[in-house]
């Protein structure tokens, strides 16, 4: 099994998109052997999936959240802008 993908050192705008495209377009997709990757066929969560949710985690997006992503199936989804403290 190959290593995660590193994360930034702090998720910007241009990650969070990435991360989008990354969830939706490596979604899991049920195959006779089991869940694969609906674009490469590995096993489910491939790396790009799981560096995608976690991204997307970093960013502020709770699990419910980038499941609604990834069902909704738009890899040009916006992610909004994480509320900050004042």
């Amino acid at each position: 099994m190959l290593r995660d993908i590193p994360l930034p050192p702090y998720v910007t705008g241009e990650d969070a998109q990435f991360a989008v495209r990354a969830v939706v377009v490596h979604a899991p997709r049920r195959w006779s052997g089991g869940v694969v990757c609906r674009n490469d066929a590995s096993p489910h969560p491939c790396r790009l999936h799981r560096w995608g949710a976690r991204v997307l985690a970093l960013r502020g997006l709770r699990a419910a959240e980038i499941a609604a992503l990834i069902e909704r199936g738009d890899p040009t989804a916006v992610v909004p802008v994480p509320d900050r403290p004042a």
